[in-house]
């Protein structure tokens, strides 16, 4: 895989998909249906998907491909493929919060190796070099040529105070039970993928999530965190999540900083 045009392709297709979600975000009304597992779905979605795809199928016919709105006609086996979450937040696209991602990763041997996750309502995108390297760019998010850069490193973790990001649209009194064991010194909410990358850029130490999640809600900012020196962990043994699960559920996860003394679940 040529990770200059990897990159090149996957950062020029979240910034297009992210155009297309606020031309409907900024609208005056926009449907919302439910799916099948009663999760939101919309126009801007589906949209998203359709250009995604599209742009991914041509640049790399060969490569297997994932994607959340497309899930239902997946027969995908392998570790090796590229998996999206062209809306990733849609309660939040819903509500007008503002913490919506695009989210495109590329997995290989069931790690995501390279991702972007861009929030066009924030403004905000993160993104792995072709080195494997975490940066946030800046702007002005020109899809033919990265701008201003900041590398991105985790935090070296308090553990006396930790700073914890948990799920906005999703938390619940298990979470608050497990945030409990641990020494905070502040808890934040963040949608999205944006919890991730909170992690990667040090501004949260730890990000726990026992809830259900799919592969294509985490690869791409699992990437952003591990180019940053992060990790992405199972609950249940604390191993490594990996990816291409038959079904691409994941289970009870803890991204943080490797400083963070986690406690054993």
């Amino acid at each position: 895989m040529d990770q200059e045009r990897l990159l090149h392709v996957i950062r020029k297709l979240a910034i297009q998909a992210g155009e297309r979600i606020m031309e409907i975000y900024n609208s005056d009304d926009f449907e919302v249906r439910t799916k099948s597992d009663e999760s939101p779905v919309t126009e801007a979605d589906e949209s998203a998907d359709r250009l995604i795809s599209a742009g991914l199928r041509d640049a790399f016919p060969d490569v297997a491909l994932v994607t959340e709105e497309q899930a239902a006609s997946h027969r995908h086996s392998g570790d090796t493929f590229f998996i999206v979450d062209p809306l990733d937040g849609t309660k939040e696209f819903v509500r007008r919060r503002g913490d919506f991602t695009v989210n495109i990763a590329w997995v290989e041997g069931g790690t995501p190796r390279r991702g972007v996750v861009y929030a066009p309502a924030r403004r905000r995108m993160f993104l792995t070099l072709a080195d494997g390297s975490s940066v946030e760019e800046t702007g002005p998010f020109d899809p033919e040529q990265i701008g201003a850069t900041t590398p991105l490193r985790v935090a070296q973790a308090d553990n006396a105070a930790l700073r914890v990001v948990a799920s906005k649209s999703h938390r619940d009194a298990e979470t608050d039970a497990y945030i409990a064991r641990y020494e905070v010194g502040d808890v934040k909410s963040a949608g999205s993928s944006l919890k991730f990358c909170l992690v990667a850029s040090g501004e949260a130490d730890l990000y726990p999530r026992l809830g259900r999640t799919m592969e294509w809600d985490t690869a791409a900012g699992h990437a952003v965190l591990a180019g940053a020196g992060g990790q992405v962990l199972r609950f249940d043994d604390l191993a490594p999540l990996s990816y291409g699960k038959d079904g691409f559920a994941n289970p009870f996860f803890i991204a943080c900083a490797p400083s963070v003394r986690l406690e054993e679940s």
